[in-house]
């Protein structure tokens, strides 16, 4: 005959599995999406993240804890340290272009949401600088960004310093971002949230960004971010790489900038998350 004592631990070990059998979480193989890289003639990976049915799929699993320069997806953390710091006032805050000639896009004044949009490097260097290293360090361990490196200068870290993030750190920071799990003002996450959204439908909004940055002698191109439904929500990443010497095909450069969302958005029509 079982005692209380037996009783009562036959009854935690059964709530226990049931509750470890409903929160495990499932993974997706797609090899076949290699397809898609192909026709870019890019290698690379991808992660997809169901937040309703706990989910992940997978192209290129090897590469889901490899760490990569963030490049301009920093851009992300750096708004919300600008706005958390008051740097930066709100997304019409205009820095002046400091007439250093770069390319036409990017050669006259922007506010926060222009140079978001542009990907505006000399805007969120001068924001950077602003900020300075001290409370710039203080966020990216507050926030367990990447690896938290800011060695090779204020302006420089994300782009040629120390400052390296994954696929999975990156799914992890953009769950943070839209359940208001960040260490920041609900009102400095409600700016950057607007100041991402790359597409809104009836059906659905992408929030994102892109980045493109160096990693040894390849190249690495970036594409993160959410994708939210009335009922759901689906975290992805997309990260590209090419030998860096092929881009000096000017061809070559076009397709490899157009991977990194290109990719994305044929594999959300194939998975039917889009139209």
């Amino acid at each position: 005959m079982k005692t209380v004592k037996q009783t009562i631990l036959a009854l935690t070990l059964l709530v226990y599995g049931l509750t470890a059998c409903k929160h495990k979480q499932t993974a997706e193989i797609r090899n076949d999406f290699k397809k898609y890289y192909d026709q870019f003639n890019v290698e690379g990976s991808f992660v997809l993240y169901d937040k309703q049915a706990d989910k992940h799929v997978f192209y290129n699993q090897d590469q889901y804890e490899q760490t990569f320069s963030p490049a301009s997806t920093f851009k992300i953390c750096n708004s919300l340290i600008g706005l958390e710091t008051g740097v930066i006032k709100d997304k019409h805050f205009v820095i002046q272009w400091d007439s250093v000639v770069r390319n036409p896009v990017w050669d006259k004044d922007h506010d926060l949401q222009t140079a978001f949009t542009n990907s505006t490097v000399w805007y969120y260097q001068e924001l950077a600088r602003r900020v300075g290293g001290h409370k710039m360090k203080y966020f990216l361990d507050k926030t367990n960004y990447g690896n938290a490196d800011t060695s090779g200068g204020i302006d420089q870290f994300w782009l040629t310093g120390g400052l390296r993030i994954s696929p999975k750190q990156q799914i992890d920071f953009l769950k943070q971002l839209h359940d208001n799990q960040l260490p920041f003002s609900k009102r400095s996450v409600d700016i950057v949230k607007e100041i991402m959204i790359t597409k809104d439908t009836l059906d659905y909004v992408i929030r994102a960004k892109t980045g493109w940055g160096g990693y040894g002698k390849k190249d690495v191109g970036w594409y993160v971010g959410y994708l939210e439904t009335n009922d759901n929500v689906y975290y992805f990443t997309n990260c590209v790489q090419i030998d860096s010497e092929e881009l000096n095909d000017i061809n070559r450069a076009i397709s490899f900038d157009n991977s990194r969302t290109e990719i994305v958005y044929k594999i959300f029509e194939e998975l039917k998350l889009t139209k």
